[in-house]
């Protein structure tokens, strides 16, 4: 039985179509990834498959239960992680987690238990009987995943999980992650980070606005774009551009400015074309920090698929709206 299967799912805001007939096949266990920009339609998906939103055309099952004509079934075995964190600021971390888990029915002894055990394992038991309106963002991400399990659910959605997170506390979700899918639990996750899909998914669908571009595994979706991929760094960011032009000429080939100023990336149909742009960059006198040959990134295959990057795309705006408000 397949965790979740959609066929054709729209969902539409007035004259804007949000979800513009979506195919999706997640097997049980493990991490499925929806990977997209900002309002490419990834909450008004998850949102969709959760019950919280009507699905205007299409179908859609979740552990086999039909969303439309079973949505009380399908809320019993599913939970979501939105992008904001659903906890009462007034009271404890510990306080939140007794009055969840007195909502799904435990009683007092229990819950109390049920909560310092959580707390626990989400190495929030120090912070528990603080205020949450005194954690940091990390830690009331944390208590929102470990509030999502009070009950452990056989599928739960991850709505970009580490929006605004600093590197220590992504890392802390990401093996909050992976530790839920070693208990068995499925997880669907949306995400807008190219290094979050690259760390976690085990199958990824590529979503642009509306519609499913690719999927397959990263390794699949990397050589979908080329054989490889030559990643190169000067030593003096000035000398960038000029060093995007030799390599063009040489390789014949698009060359990629990535984030970093002092970075560039270019795609090789043929690997041993690599060995002709050392040779041409020392000749053109740019010295080189890095010089490595490797596959293409995921940031890479989402330009090569919709000729823009996936964390940047000022037409999604109008979209994004849509999706915020659904929220």
């Amino acid at each position: 039985m397949l965790a979740i299967e959609t066929r054709g799912l729209v969902k539409r805001f007035g004259q804007t179509t949000a979800v513009d007939g979506i195919d999706l096949a997640v097997e049980t266990g493990g991490v499925f990834g929806v990977l997209g920009p900002n309002g490419a339609g990834k909450t008004t998906t998850i949102r969709m498959l959760a019950t919280l939103l009507r699905i205007d055309d299409g179908s859609a099952t979740v552990l086999g239960h039909d969303v439309t004509r079973e949505p009380g079934t399908v809320r019993s075995k599913v939970a979501l992680t939105g992008q904001f964190a659903a906890l009462d600021e007034d009271l404890t971390g510990h306080e939140n987690m007794v009055l969840l888990a007195r909502l799904y029915g435990f009683s007092w002894s229990a819950a109390r238990k049920r909560a310092t055990k959580l707390l626990e394992a989400f190495e929030l038991d120090e912070a528990g009987q603080r205020s949450v309106k005194t954690y940091s963002g990390g830690m009331r991400r944390r208590l929102d995943i470990a509030a999502s399990i009070v009950v452990t659910p056989e599928l739960i959605f991850l709505d970009e999980p580490t929006t605004g997170l600093d590197p220590r506390s992504r890392n802390q979700v990401w093996e909050i992650v992976r530790s839920l899918v070693a208990g068995g639990t499925t997880v669907l996750l949306t995400t807008q980070y190219l290094d979050e899909a690259d760390q976690l998914a085990d199958r990824l669908a590529v979503i642009d606005r509306g519609k499913v571009i690719a999927e397959g595994t990263t390794g699949e979706l990397k050589a979908s774009v080329g054989a490889g991929a030559l990643h190169v760094r000067v030593i003096d960011a000035a000398q960038r551009a000029e060093a995007a032009a030799v390599l063009g000429r040489v390789l014949a080939t698009d060359v990629v400015l990535e984030s970093d100023p002092a970075s560039l990336t270019a795609r090789l149909p043929d690997p041993d074309l690599a060995a002709a742009a050392l040779p041409a960059l020392q000749q053109a006198r740019i010295p080189i920090a890095t010089f490595a040959l490797g596959q293409p990134s995921l940031d890479e295959v989402f330009l090569a698929l919709t000729g823009h990057h996936a964390e940047s795309d000022s037409d999604s705006d109008q979209s994004d709206a849509y999706e915020r408000s659904a929220s």
